[in-house]
């Protein structure tokens, strides 16, 4: 796979490319053998969709999951905020005196 050089991909892996530049609404880019233009700008270190993702689908990134998405996405589409959900999952918390103690899901 021969990837624009405005796009990093961390890991094999990885289903999400991260914009080495902003890229305007508009751009069109070259996506594993298709043209995207893309619907909305991408900052700076933003995810895109590297495929089209379905609702519940993971994302991964260096490697690893980070998420899922929260509805459709489509092929180089901004994966932020409004379309993904973290699926983080402290194994520390703080307590009421702002300590902090190690999670119990017994």
């Amino acid at each position: 796979m021969t990837l624009d050089p405005r796009l990093l991909l961390l890991s094999p892996e990885d289903n999400c490319l991260i914009a080495a530049t902003t890229l305007a609404a508009g751009t069109a880019l070259e996506l594993e053998g298709d043209t995207v233009v893309l619907a909305d700008t991408i900052a700076l270190g933003h995810k895109l969709a590297r495929h089209a993702f379905a609702p519940g689908e993971k994302i991964v990134r260096y490697g690893a999951p980070i998420g899922h998405v929260t509805r459709a996405v489509a092929k180089g589409e901004h994966l932020h905020t409004h379309n993904l959900e973290s699926d983080y999952l402290p194994t520390y918390t703080l307590d009421a005196g702002h300590a902090y103690v190690e999670r119990d899901d017994s």
